[in-house]
């Protein structure tokens, strides 16, 4: 792909690594796939930027890990947005874009719609990873508290925990008006990981934090924590244009950026929206459910109704093919 290509070409994961420093990493931006996610819903602004936030962390992390099929962020919290939840799919076979979809649950009467800071009202919770193999597989999760003010911090926080990986996150998210007045969002980010043959814990791995949370510096000691800092210092040199494009391409962001490091390239992964939800799963899932309670679910017309949360696509079904026996039931 041209740069001219690569610079027009949003929805793409571009995978790269810093030789000198042997650092991994991802740059990403969201685009289309961003605004069929979030126009399957009527989100209030600040609803909007957490699902544009979480969105692209998601579509970071999943394709920095051998991911055979499913990554999902579940980030829960007591506030008025009480959760935003995220899945990205692995393509399963080659020629496959991997897909992404998101939503989110709040009371609309309690957001405080003056707060900057969409985070605020998460409140206390929580942000898990969680990662599924696929089947005959034990799914993964990891969690961490909500803290750090971002979600990005959040996310860097699990991978200090969890994975004991010192990462780094920059993000973007924003809105713009398109020529036909419309209002389209745009996200971007880059992810930073010090690899792991590289990763030295400091003595007793105490973290120096107050909250008793590990981060990346308490990993990292010597010459390793040197190249890190270096690199860092790099990131946040970055504007937040710049993440989100379109006027400069991410091959020559990352050169811009850590052209001392010698950047190595790989081919960018395309990504779009996708939802995976079908009558079968639906079914599947409504069959669950006792007798009674797909008798109280059963409308005036006789059938069970199911929307998708995430695409919002409408299921309508017959109660006996959920199991539910009429006449055991009269």
């Amino acid at each position: 792909m041209s740069e001219a290509e690569e610079t027009s070409s949003n929805d793409r994961i571009l995978p790269f690594h810093l030789d000198l420093s042997e650092i991994r990493g991802r740059v990403g931006r969201l685009d289309k796939t961003l605004n069929n996610i979030l126009s399957q819903h009527t989100y209030p602004s600040q609803v909007e930027t957490l699902v544009a936030e979480a969105t692209i962390i998601t579509a970071l992390i999943g394709q920095t890990i051998n991911l055979k099929w499913k990554l999902s962020l579940q980030i829960r919290g007591n506030g008025p947005i009480k959760l935003i939840a995220t899945d990205y799919f692995a393509p399963t076979q080659m020629g496959e874009i991997g897909k992404l979809r998101a939503f989110a649950s709040f009371n609309k009467s309690k957001l405080n719609l003056d707060e900057k800071n969409p985070f605020k009202q998460l409140g206390k919770g929580y942000f898990a990873v969680l990662i599924d193999q696929g089947p005959e597989t034990e799914p993964y999760q990891g969690i961490t508290p909500l803290n750090g003010g971002t979600l990005l911090k959040c996310a860097e926080t699990y991978f200090a925990q969890s994975e004991q990986l010192p990462t780094r996150f920059s993000l973007a998210v924003g809105r713009s008006q398109t020529k036909n007045n419309k209002i389209a969002w745009k996200a971007g980010g880059i992810i930073i990981q010090k690899m792991p043959k590289g990763t030295q814990a400091k003595p007793n791995n105490n973290p120096i934090s107050d909250d008793k949370l590990l981060s990346s510096s308490d990993l990292l000691a010597g010459d390793e924590s040197e190249s890190w800092d270096r690199v860092n210092f790099h990131l946040d040199t970055i504007e937040e244009l710049e993440l989100i494009g379109p006027h400069v391409s991410k091959t020559r962001l990352l050169n811009r950026l850590f052209h001392e490091e010698q950047p190595r390239i790989f081919k960018s992964q395309p990504i779009k929206f996708g939802c995976t939800c079908s009558p079968k799963k639906v079914q599947n899932t409504m069959s669950m459910y006792s007798s009674k309670d797909i008798e109280k679910m059963t409308t005036t017309t006789g059938t069970v109704t199911a929307d998708c949360q995430f695409c919002g696509a409408h299921y309508i079904m017959e109660p006996a093919t959920l199991g539910f026996d009429a006449k055991k039931n009269v």
